[in-house]
């Protein structure tokens, strides 16, 4: 199975950063760049970032870690993700989840009260209807919270497009079974994420599908050496019952330990983000020495 490493931007950087870190991934061979959905901070949004770099870039990945899709008219996102896959093929790594995991911008994304669930589901199902390479022509589609009329988003992929979906709960798993083709998790310790997996791929199975062995991943952060107060409070805050060290590597000897536990429960694509702020060239020069001899 191929492991491999990508570089995940934290939520200062700023735009006027992304041209010199897009250049030196591309130089150094690193295989992705990942985009949070952070509407209130510095970071570029996703899907603009994404166009960005792909278009100073021959070889990198570009991806979303994740971008919510509920709240966003799914057939306008399928023409979004269509758009980036016909301009750099095989270069596009959409992954969506249920909501922001910031409590201030999840107004942003208004849904039915107490439908979110349902109605990630009908995106889901939406979005992929009209990027289906061998649909015969334009979709009509009509459910509970979407309707649309000869929906036709062309190009289309010359291949199905793979979307990864996150989420760390039992209805999240039963939803990557159902409509993923992969999985990024986060903030789940190495026996947590193994769980996870054996839960998506029993959901999968049970309605006949299969997610690839490869496709499952996690986000992952590193300090300098010591955890800044602020990560570790926000930990606490979003795991009280869990140690923070056991989320959040303190530095890189200790990220290594902790990607061995993830590798021994089936994980092998990985988003590294720096835990705190930091130089950003420094940071890259360190994960480029530090894990790409990990890759296969």
């Amino acid at each position: 199975m191929k492991i491999r490493f990508g570089v995940g931007l934290g939520p200062e950087t700023a735009p006027a950063e992304l041209p010199a870190i897009v250049d030196r991934l591309e130089s150094a061979g690193v295989d992705s760049l990942w985009f949070s959905e952070l509407v209130y901070s510095p970071a570029v949004d996703p899907f603009v970032g994404m166009a960005y770099a792909l278009s100073r870039t021959t070889n990198l990945k570009v991806g979303t870690s994740v971008a919510v899709l509920p709240g966003r008219h799914p057939v306008l996102v399928a023409k979004q993700v269509a758009s980036l896959a016909a301009l750099a093929p095989k270069r596009v790594l959409p992954v969506f989840g249920l909501r922001s995991a910031l409590a201030a911008e999840r107004d942003l994304f208004p849904v039915p009260g107490g439908s979110r669930g349902a109605v990630f589901d009908e995106a889901l199902t939406l979005m992929r209807a009209v990027l289906d390479p061998d649909s015969p022509g334009p979709v009509s589609f009509h459910g509970d919270h979407y309707s649309v009329r000869d929906a036709d988003i062309r190009p289309k992929p010359a291949a199905p497009l793979d979307i990864w979906l996150g989420g760390s709960s039992a209805a999240g798993y039963r939803r990557v079974g159902a409509h993923g083709d992969g999985w990024l998790g986060s903030f789940l310790t190495p026996d947590e994420a193994a769980y996870a997996r054996g839960r998506m791929d029993a959901a999968a199975a049970e309605r006949g599908r299969r997610i690839p062995a490869d496709h499952y991943g996690i986000n992952l952060a590193v300090g300098d050496g010591t955890l800044p107060d602020a990560v570790v409070a926000a930990i606490r805050r979003r795991r009280p019952d869990v140690d923070p060290t056991a989320l959040v590597a303190a530095d890189w000897p200790a990220l290594h330990a902790q990607l061995d536990g993830y590798l021994a429960a089936g994980l092998t694509k990985f988003v590294i983000r720096p835990a705190g702020p930091t130089d950003t060239e420094r940071f890259i020069a360190t994960f480029t020495r530090e894990l790409l001899t990990r890759q296969n």
